[in-house]
C-alpha cells in the first residue's frame, strides 16, 4: 500500500538503507545469529551512511530529519530479522532521551558519537523482581558529594552486553509516596566503579540482539550524569512510551508483512496431491484472512503515524496498536508455520526464526495486558 506520509527525500532514504542492508547485513545476519551479536564494524558502518540518528539536530550529528526517517529505518531493519531490533532501540529510545533531557554539555559528549555507532546505548528499567511494575524498582542512588552511589540489578537489558552508556533508572528517594516520585534517572558509562555486566542471556529467540544482566555493587558515578532532574525520571520514561510502543507496532506490522509474502511464496510451489497446496481453499481461506488482518493493521498504524508526527496524544490509540499488531503477528507466525509443514519446523526456512523471535514483542514495551489496562483506563472503566 501507499503510505501517505512519504515524500521524495523518505523514498530515496529507503532505497539508500535497502542498498546498504542488502550488501552488509543480509549475507551475514545468519552468522551474526551464531554469534549471538552483532558487531560493532556493522554499527560504525551505520553511522558512516548516516542511518543512525538522523532525526538529531546537525551539530550533533543529525540530519534534522523528520520521525518518517525513524519509521523507514525499523521498517527496513525487521524485513533483514527481529535480531536487529536493538539498533533501533539506541535510535528511537535510548537517544530521544539524551536528546530532549540531557543539558547541552550531556548533549556535545555523547550524541556525536551516537550518531557514528562509536556509543551504542541501552536503557535499564527492568530488575529480577521489577518489570511491569516500574514504580516498584529497588536499585538505589544515594547522593554522596559529588557522586551517586548505585546498588542493585538491572536484567533483559536489550544491548546490555555493548552498551557505552547505560540511561538507569533508579531510586534517589526510596520513601518517595507514592513510589514513582522518587525515580530519577542516571546516565552510566561502563568504566564506572563498581559496575559490571553479567552474563549474556540465553533467549528464544532475537539471537543476534545481545541481552544481558547489569550489576552495580557501591557503582561510582558522577552527580554531573544525572539525565533531567531528580525525582522525575518516571514521568520522563512514560513520556517517551508512546513513541516506544508506536515503533514496536511497526516492527510488528512488518514482521507479519514478511511472513506472509515468505508463505505465499511457499505455498504456490509446494505440491501435494497432485497440485499447490495454495489451490487448497483452507490454504486460500486462511491466506486471505491472514492479508485481510495485516491490511487493517497496516492502516491504522500508517494514521497512527502521521498523527504522531503532528504532535497529538495518542496513548489509548498507541495501546491498542501495541497490543492487537503483536498478537496478529504471533497468529499470523503460528498460521504461517502450520501451512510450511514439516519444513516450518527446519532452521533453514526463515519462518522457523520469525516464529520464534516474534514471541518476545508482547512482553517488551509493556505487556500487552498492560496495554489492555491502559485502554480499559481510558475508557473510564
Amino acid at each position: 500500500m501507499t503510505h501517505l506520509y512519504l515524500e521524495e527525500e523518505h523514498h530515496i532514504f529507503r532505497d539508500a538503507l535497502r542498498k546498504f542492508l542488502q550488501k552488509e547485513a543480509v549475507p551475514h545476519y545468519e552468522q551474526w545469529e551464531q554469534d549471538r551479536m552483532i558487531p560493532r564494524e556493522f554499527w560504525h558502518k551505520m553511522g558512516e551512511q548516516g542511518f543512525l540518528c538522523a532525526t538529531l539536530d546537525e551539530k550533533y550529528g543529525g540530519l534534522n530529519a523528520d520521525f518518517v526517517y525513524t519509521v523507514i529505518l525499523n521498517e527496513e531493519l525487521e524485513r533483514v530479522g527481529g535480531g536487529l531490533g536493538g539498533i533501533g532501540l539506541h535510535n528511537d529510545v535510548c537517544v530521544p532521551y539524551l536528546n530532549n533531557y540531557g543539558t547541552e554539555e550531556q548533549k556535545l559528549k555523547w550524541l556525536p558519537k551516537c550518531a557514528t555507532g562509536e556509543i551504542i546505548m541501552s536503557v535499564a528499567m527492568t530488575e529480577p523482581g521489577a518489570g511491569s511494575d516500574l514504580a516498584n524498582i529497588k536499585m538505589t542512588a544515594v547522593h554522596d558529594g559529588d557522586h551517586y552511589i548505585i546498588n542493585g540489578e538491572k536484567t533483559f537489558i536489550t544491548n546490555g552486553i555493548q552498551s557505552d552508556l547505560i540511561i538507569l533508572a533508579c531510586k534517589t528517594d526510596p520513601s518517595a509516596v507514592p513510589g514513582h516520585k522518587g525515580i530519577s534517572l542516571i546516565l552510566v558509562e561502563p568504566d564506572a566503579p563498581g559496575f559490571s555486566r553479567g552474563k549474556k542471556l540465553n533467549k528464544m529467540g532475537l539471537f543476534a540482539q545481545d541481552t544481558a544482566e547489569l550489576i552495580f555493587e557501591d557503582a561510582h558515578v558522577p552527580v554531573e550524569n544525572l539525565l533531567g532532574e531528580e525525582g522525575k525520571g518516571f514521568s520522563y520514561l512514560m513520556s517517551k512510551l508512546q513513541q516506544e510502543r508506536l515503533v514496536c507496532s511497526i516492527q510488528a506490522v512488518v514482521a507479519a508483512e514478511e511472513m506472509l509474502k515468505m508463505t505465499l511464496d511457499y505455498v504456490k510451489t509446494r505440491k501435494a496431491f497432485g497440485k499447490s497446496i495454495s489451490q487448497f481453499q483452507n490454504t486460500q481461506f486462511k491466506m486471505a484472512e491472514m492479508a485481510t488482518d495485516i491490511e487493517i493493521c497496516r492502516t491504522f498504524i500508517d494514521n497512527l503515524i502521521a498523527n504522531h508526527i503532528a504532535g497529538k496524544e495518542l496513548v489509548t490509540q498507541v495501546s491498542m496498536a501495541k497490543w492487537r499488531t503483536t498478537h496478529l503477528a504471533k497468529q499470523v507466525a503460528s498460521e504461517c508455520l502450520q501451512l510450511h509443514g514439516g519444513y516450518g519446523y527446519m532452521e533453514e526456512y526463515p519462518i522457523s526464526r520469525r516464529f520464534r523471535d516474534i514471541q518476545v514483542t508482547s512482553i517488551y514495551a509493556g505487556t500487552n495486558e498492560i496495554m489492555k489496562q491502559i485502554i480499559a483506563k481510558k475508557l473510564e472503566l
